[in-house]
């Protein structure tokens, strides 16, 4: 089998580019996108006028506030691209489905260099009064709003929010398996010690389990430092063809594999084990497309919108069986930035995650894996045999939303 035989092997990531990041800095959403487009290209060592596709997620969409807001046809006119393939819709595998779609295009010979970006601008969306409750302005006053959908089902139970569903699923996984809180708590404390010397990151300070601890609960079992923080900021990756690598600033991360199957239901409450959600699937698909496995992973850049989904996907990856998630990362050894250079450990979420660096939603793993596997984090660069790490992982998704990158340099 020679490495092209397997389509996403076809292509690779040839550059990444982000904007400003922070909270409430009330930003123009195109001007994010922008920045970070170019930043993209410049890093790859491409033209504009090399960009033949484009590709992203949501789309264009102003509900809820800030979730997005810049679309395919912005940035392809403001850009003055001349575009043989794009992509832009909420029906994906995650977020990072939009860049599974650029790398089935580029695969395929639709285009050659494709500019994947996701653009969020929560933070000044919600404005000054501190983080929006989900259920603000859905449905007081008066009547006239009619739920549909699964939220018809929820909804009459108190349970509008994600946090409410990952909250039940982390309470599964605590009464099957005996994950405590103090377990889970790793997964925020390994990111705030990693965000600590990341210098776009939104919380830097350092935090105590008894600061964790203390903290006010959001929805049983995940309180506040369980939660991602609302940010603003723009994030963007090149996907091109293999054999243009030549062409390139640098030598390219190549995609050894992509997951993004979901063969349980298509549902936040219904699927069949709701300690596992479709993380399970699209890892299970990663490795069935590659013979490297998890004890090879030096960084493992996973998603985190809640603590306890990246708990489920340490789990669904196989670094730990399931069930012992929380004994995995009990006392954050096996996660640290050092833990690379030890097998059967992982260096997780280097940057901070979504916990602490700030929401980017999902392209901000891919842009991290990137950056370590090329040696240009910085202070929080990740070191194996004296050398930047050579195999990631960078993963999104929750609930019935997966997609899963394994990376590696030559």
């Amino acid at each position: 089998m020679t490495w092209t035989d397997i389509g996403e092997r076809r292509a690779v990531v040839s550059g990444v580019g982000q904007s400003e990041v922070g909270r409430r800095i009330y930003p123009d959403p195109l001007g994010l996108t922008l920045d970070a487009c170019i930043a993209a290209v410049e890093h790859a060592g491409l033209q504009l006028s090399d960009i033949d596709g484009l590709a992203t997620y949501p789309g264009n969409m102003n509900q809820p506030p800030g979730f997005s807001g810049v679309g395919i046809t912005e940035v392809h006119d403001a850009l003055r691209l001349e575009l043989n393939w794009f992509a832009g819709g909420l029906e994906l595998p995650g977020q990072l489905g939009s860049v599974a779609n650029a790398v089935a295009a580029v695969a395929t010979g639709l285009c050659r260099h494709v500019l994947c970006f996701r653009t969020v601008w929560e933070a000044s969306a919600q404005g000054d009064a501190g983080r929006a409750s989900v259920t603000m302005g859905g449905g007081g006053g008066g009547g006239g709003f009619r739920a549909s959908s699964f939220m018809q089902w929820t909804l009459p139970f108190g349970a509008p929010s994600a946090a409410n569903w990952i909250g039940m699923m982390a309470n599964l996984h605590f009464h099957r398996y005996g994950t405590t809180r103090e377990q889970l708590a790793w997964i925020a404390l390994n990111s705030r010690r990693n965000a600590e010397i990341n210098p776009k990151a939104i919380y830097r300070t350092p935090m105590s389990m008894q600061d964790y601890l203390d903290v006010r609960m959001i929805s049983d079992p995940l309180c506040l430092y369980d939660c991602d923080v609302p940010a603003d900021g723009s994030t963007a990756v090149i996907i091109s063809r293999a054999e243009s690598a030549g062409d390139l600033a640098r030598p390219p991360v190549r995609i050894e594999a992509i997951g993004t199957a979901l063969r349980g239901r298509p549902s936040w409450d219904q699927f069949d084990d709701l300690t596992t959600m479709a993380l399970r699937d699209a890892a299970l698909m990663m490795w069935e497309r590659t013979d490297l496995t998890a004890e090879q992973v030096h960084i493992a850049e996973l998603y985190d919108g809640f603590s306890f989904i990246t708990l489920a996907w340490l789990e669904a990856f196989g670094f730990c069986a399931q069930g012992e998630g929380g004994a995995f990362i009990d006392g954050g050894t096996r996660i640290a930035r050092e833990a690379a250079q030890t097998p059967g450990s992982v260096a997780l979420n280097t940057h901070g995650g979504q916990l602490s660096a700030g929401r980017l939603h999902g392209y901000g793993f891919l842009h991290e894996a990137c950056v370590q596997l090329w040696g240009e984090a910085g202070e929080r660069q990740v070191s194996v045999d004296g050398g930047p790490p050579t195999i990631g992982i960078a993963a999104a998704g929750g609930g019935p939303l997966a997609a899963a990158f394994l990376l590696r340099t030559d």
